[in-house]
């Protein structure tokens, strides 16, 4: 019986001191433990160079004047003279359609031709004579006025028939396309020994007069450009080349399918000589009515705009002295690929936290770095006087 009272006299006061040895460590803990650093975020100054705010559009150079060659007359086509790629000075001969037939009418018309000039002379004689048998009064008023009439019927046929054979011989020589200006052949859509009809497209000529730049603008931003507007043009092959360049027209109406509108960038002097057909460039343009706002807009990166607590677009601007969060309003412009222009609520010097705002709360003190992993010191506060 006494081994069992201090068995248990021995578990209370082991249970006593582990319960006071975990009270005490609870103690210790609230007293002692450190607080959080503050966490780390990357900042950044808004841009404000041009190119940051401008908007980049895929294009592909083109001629200015770019003709798509027909025959004004079907048939069968014999001989073809030029290839893709070939260059062609105006008037030389391209292709050529089977003449046979349109020879054919062109005799045809000479024929009817000679017949009513036959007949025209014949009337011419006859009038003739009777105007001197009128004279004598030999023959009536009324049998000279109807070879009159005779007369004036068969120069009528005979300028008809004049027409025809011009007609005729117009169409013979239309079996002959030619080039209408100097340029190259872009594309060819037919070959010998195809039967082609009239209109129809033979071979597509990009004309020597000048180069452009064919893009597509969205009906987001349509507003934001306009004819004579200034651009920038980089090639492909050349990514560290910007080509200065203007929009020389932009379509009234948008495509039905794409739904946008079809912009014509030119390239003049050096510029256009540095460009070959059917390359691909790119395009860059600042959307904007052309004021002094939109020219000059800071930029920021897309991650850095956030939404703010009335649902407005809102980006983290770190207080310099405190290095506390606050949650600014801003105002944006038409947004690019990865940046977007800032028109009003921040300044050039303001740091604006980049990335991870979505886990930033307001007030939050932070450790603001630099994009190379700097921190940025904070500012001391002006002494007030």
């Amino acid at each position: 019986m006494r081994m069992t009272i201090t068995a248990r006299h021995r578990t209370s006061i082991a249970l006593a001191i582990a319960v006071g040895a975990v009270l005490a460590l609870t103690a210790c803990g609230d007293g002692d433990t450190p607080a959080a650093p503050p966490r780390p975020v990357l900042v950044v100054h808004p841009a404000g160079a041009p190119e940051a705010s401008a908007l980049a559009f895929a294009g592909e150079v083109r001629a200015r004047e770019e003709s798509t060659l027909s025959f004004r007359v079907g048939g069968n086509l014999t001989r073809r003279f030029v290839d893709v790629g070939d260059a062609v000075r105006r008037g030389d001969l391209l292709a050529e359609l089977d003449p046979g037939d349109l020879r054919l009418q062109a005799q045809a018309a000479q024929a009817q031709l000679a017949a009513a000039e036959a007949e025209l002379a014949r009337a011419g004689a006859d009038r003739a004579r009777f105007a001197r048998l009128a004279e004598q009064q030999l023959v009536s008023r009324s049998a000279l006025d109807a070879q009159n009439a005779a007369h004036a019927a068969a120069a009528g046929q005979a300028k008809a028939a004049r027409a025809n054979l011009d007609v005729a011989r117009n169409q013979a020589g239309y079996s002959q396309l030619r080039a209408p200006r100097d340029g190259v052949i872009a594309a060819r859509q037919a070959e010998a020994g195809q039967v082609v009809a009239a209109g129809q497209a033979v071979f597509t000529l990009a004309g020597d007069a000048g180069r452009e730049i064919a893009i597509a603008l969205p009906e987001s931003v349509i507003r934001g450009f306009r004819v004579g507007q200034a651009v920038l043009v980089e090639l492909w092959n050349a990514p560290a080349t910007r080509l200065p360049g203007t929009i020389r027209e932009i379509a009234p109406a948008a495509d039905p399918q794409t739904r946008t509108y079809a912009a014509r960038v030119a390239l003049a002097g050096a510029a256009a000589d540095a460009v070959e057909l059917g390359q691909s460039a790119r395009v860059y343009a600042r959307a904007g009515d052309g004021s002094d706002a939109a020219r000059s807009a800071l930029t920021l990166p897309l991650a850095a705009i956030q939404r703010g607590a009335s649902g407005a677009t809102a980006a983290w601007v770190v207080d310099p002295a405190s290095h506390a969060l606050h949650s600014t309003p801003v105002r944006l412009g038409a947004f690019a690929e990865d940046s977007v222009p800032v028109l009003g609520g921040i300044d050039a010097s303001d740091w604006v936290v980049a990335a991870g705002g979505h886990l930033l709360r307001e007030g939050e003190v932070v450790l603001p770095v630099d994009r190379d992993n700097r921190p940025i010191k904070p500012i001391p506060p002006k002494p007030v006087r």
